[in-house]
């Protein structure tokens, strides 16, 4: 019996999850849930995951836990966890990554899901985007990403110079990012650099491989 992660791999909190299970080398298995169908909504999800959304994990043990960022503390702390320290124990480093997972949650994440919103969700469903909205997103994601580069000026990963979660949390929507076509990260050349080496990351690009799987992309 394996660690089951319900969820869909079109969804990023999900590709979250699996990024760092990959990386943690936890195996594990996707129980596909159709959110376009709104299968999350239906009374017997609601009750493993009270707010309807996905992911949601179910361990070996029984044990179950929502929230992506939770479920990837978790994983990483596993006993059978046999890939890199993704969470620092030293009082200082785990304080400085405690930083970077708050600086992606506060000022990557929220910009990076309107940008995925208005640059890629509404075409595709065939509203018109807000170009004012963009240009008020790109402005703030670009100081956002000035803040990002120079910190990576001085050291390889956003909490040091060992990868841990807050690198790992950033690969969906960094994906996104890309995707749209913006330039964001490809302008500055630390946050490039880091980029390139997160992205190609074997647990990254197998969670990639799945999702072109299934999807056929």
């Amino acid at each position: 019996m394996t660690l089951k992660l319900f969820g869909n791999l079109i969804s990023t909190n999900t590709q979250r999850v699996a990024v760092v299970a990959r990386e943690a080398g936890v195996p594990y298995e996707l129980v596909e849930v159709n959110f376009l169908q709104a299968e999350n909504k239906t009374p017997e999800f609601v009750k493993h995951n009270p707010f309807g959304l996905i992911p949601y994990i179910r361990d070996e043990d029984g044990f179950e836990l929502y929230e992506s960022r939770a479920i990837c503390r978790y994983i990483a702390a596993l006993d059978r966890a046999a890939g890199p320290t993704l969470v620092p124990t030293e009082r200082k480093a785990d304080s400085l990554f405690e930083q970077a997972v708050s600086s992606e949650q506060s000022h990557f994440d929220p910009l990076a899901t309107e940008l995925a919103k208005e640059k890629i969700i509404l075409p595709r469903r065939g509203f018109p985007p807000s170009e004012a909205r963009i240009s008020e997103l790109v402005k703030q994601m670009r100081a956002t990403l000035a803040v990002y580069d120079a910190i990576l000026e001085k050291q390889k990963y956003l909490a040091g110079d060992d990868i841990t979660l807050a690198d790992l949390f950033h690969l969906s929507y960094g994906a996104v990012l890309v995707q749209s076509g913006l330039g964001l990260i490809e302008e500055r050349p630390n946050v490039h650099r880091w980029w390139k080496d997160i992205s190609s990351r074997p647990a990254w690009l197998a969670v990639q491989s799945d999702y072109n799987a299934r999807f056929g992309q």
